[in-house]
């Protein structure tokens, strides 16, 4: 309950203090590529629910790889500053508000990837999942490591694996104050890359 009354003020407050942020990333979109301003996807979430999540849209495409590397040619040019800044993420901040995610929770993932899921991997949708985790500050580059690669083959046999086991080791022990030293851990990497 406590943790849910911090993701909500939390959310409330990050979408007050970034509203002029949320109408520039909008302009920036709008302007680049036309509309849609948002992008949005079926994930999985906790018990397996699957729920719609919202970001900016940085690409100008549909299809391709359901993973993305930084150098994927459907970027658009406002979708590179977004992705960079992260700040394509922040409408996830109303999933939070609706219930459907939590500020620190597993990343969540594609229906199609968690059909894939070993039964000790299932146990990471015991969670809420959130806008961040440990395995998102440990694999912050992630789209940089997936450059030249396979994508699907290398995230799914090399980076999936390692990011649930650190969120399971994480998540089974984690509290308020261990939380907040995750969200605090965030910012610093997103902004100081």
């Amino acid at each position: 309950m406590l943790k849910r009354i911090f993701d909500i003020v939390f959310s409330l407050l990050v979408i007050f203090i970034c509203l002029p942020v949320f109408i520039l990333a909008s302009l920036l979109v709008k302007l680049d590529s036309g509309s849609p301003i948002f992008f949005k996807q079926k994930r999985v979430g906790k018990n397996g629910k699957v729920f719609t999540i919202f970001k900016f849209r940085t690409m100008k495409t549909k299809g391709g790889p359901l993973i993305t590397a930084i150098d994927d040619s459907r970027i658009t040019k406002a979708g590179k500053i977004l992705r960079f800044t992260n700040f394509d993420e922040l409408p996830q901040f109303f999933n939070i508000i609706k219930g459907d995610m939590s500020i620190v929770g597993p990343r969540p993932e594609l229906p199609e990837i968690v059909k894939i899921y070993t039964p000790k991997q299932r146990e990471i949708l015991k969670f809420k999942p959130g806008f961040t985790s440990f395995s998102t500050v440990k694999f912050l580059d992630e789209e940089k490591m997936l450059v030249n690669k396979n994508i699907m083959e290398f995230y799914l046999n090399e980076i999936l694996p390692k990011k649930i086991d650190a969120d399971l080791e994480y998540f089974q022990k984690s509290n308020l104050f261990s939380d907040f030293i995750l969200i605090l851990k965030t910012i610093g990497k997103t902004f100081i890359k």
